[in-house]
């Protein structure tokens, strides 16, 4: 890999290798049948150290402050399309929002269970009406004594089914606007809290995505994250976090999509030599390759800006417009140069062409990137 991955790096590269390989690998093709994974596998990544990584070890995690570790992790997942475990969702997004505003009480009571995989989290901002546009949502939760009553509804949540802890995103005055968002803990088995059905989608058909539903959930005041009325604020520092891990998870895809074809053209044969031979298809190649080397290289460097705590929101955001936007070039391209075969869901890079096509929609839309990028430049 590049210079940024230090000898400690790459062991554990391996060692997360070998997790795939055996505790993912064997069932993933059962997961997608079923649109849900085991919660075993989630236990499975707690004893192997892969959630809470960065948490500190008295509750429970490896206190590793270094997000290269995270990028290598969903690398890996990413490589053998293995989109059902939402360990990036329950890592990368949700451990920031926990370690950055938990209390030294919630941490107590939700970071141990979080690193064991015992307790799986999940994030709920989208509403039926409301995607990209965050200060738009519905949801509501008025104070009534010591508990926030929540009402309202959230779609299209990762990890959905599985979530035993919802970071849920309402508004605590409805008449403040974006300043009137705050960010409540829901947890299993509160009563007015559901689930509706596990989402069928295009692709990555092994996570389970769903829709939540809160009638009068009665929140005590103990599950505020935060501070009330900063909700909104916290969203937006940590969206670069996502974003980049988005960006990366998408190179790491096409470049494996990239691989198996480049494997394929030189064995594939048509009029009698190996199609990669065809001026056409190697220059098809030589494309995807010089796009994904660049690619990569403004990858790295951002993921050094994060380590460091240097990482804009514009510089999230042209990672995340780029590397999703090129994953699903290059995949639509592996899929042609794989003529019929790229069509059958046996062969990896059909199930790759369902997979992808959410990335430049899910943690921001390329349109919302562009706009990010273009509001920084003054315009």
């Amino acid at each position: 890999m590049g210079e940024i991955f230090t000898e400690e790096h790459e062991a554990f590269r391996d060692m997360v290798r070998s997790f795939i390989e055996k505790e993912v690998a064997p069932y993933h093709e059962q997961w997608e049948k079923d649109g849900i994974v085991s919660r075993d596998v989630w236990l499975a990544a707690g004893r192997q150290g892969l959630l809470g990584i960065e948490v500190p070890e008295e509750y429970g995690g490896g206190g590793i402050d270094d997000y290269r570790y995270y990028m290598i992790l969903n690398e890996e997942m990413a490589k053998v399309g293995a989109h059902g475990p939402g360990f990036a969702v329950h890592n990368d997004i949700n451990g920031s929002y926990l370690l950055k505003l938990c209390t030294e009480e919630q941490k107590r009571r939700w970071l141990p269970g979080y690193c064991s995989g015992e307790i799986i989290t999940a994030i709920a901002m989208t509403e039926p009406g409301a995607g990209s546009d965050l200060q738009g949502i519905k949801t509501t939760a008025i104070k009534d004594g010591d508990h926030y009553v929540l009402n309202g509804s959230k779609t299209f949540i990762s990890n959905g089914i599985l979530a035993d802890l919802v970071i849920v995103a309402a508004k605590t005055d409805p008449s403040a606007g974006a300043r009137g968002v705050s960010l409540l803990v829901v947890e299993r088995g509160m009563e007015g809290f559901t689930r509706g059905r596990n989402l069928d989608k295009v692709g990555m058909h092994a996570q389970d995505t769903a829709e939540l539903f809160f009638d009068n959930v009665r929140v005590p005041e103990e599950n505020l994250l935060g501070e009330e009325g900063m909700g909104f604020i916290y969203l937006m520092q940590n969206l670069a976090r996502e974003r980049l891990s988005i960006g990366a998870s998408a190179l790491a895809g096409a470049e494996a999509a990239f691989e198996q074809t480049l494997e394929y053209c030189k064995t594939r044969e048509a009029f009698g030599r190996p199609i990669g031979k065809f001026q056409h298809n190697r220059f098809l190649l030589a494309e995807m390759k010089t796009e994904l080397t660049v690619a990569r290289a403004f990858t790295e460097q951002c993921v050094l800006k994060q380590v460091a705590g240097e990482l804009t929101a514009e510089e999230a955001a042209m990672l995340k417009y780029w590397n999703t936007e090129l994953c699903k070039s290059v995949v639509d391209r592996c899929v042609q140069l794989h003529g019929g075969y790229g069509y059958m869901l046996e062969y990896p890079i059909a199930k790759a062409y369902q997979d992808v096509r959410i990335q430049t929609i899910f943690g921001g839309t390329t349109e919302i990137m562009k706009e990010i990028i273009g509001r920084s430049l003054g315009v």
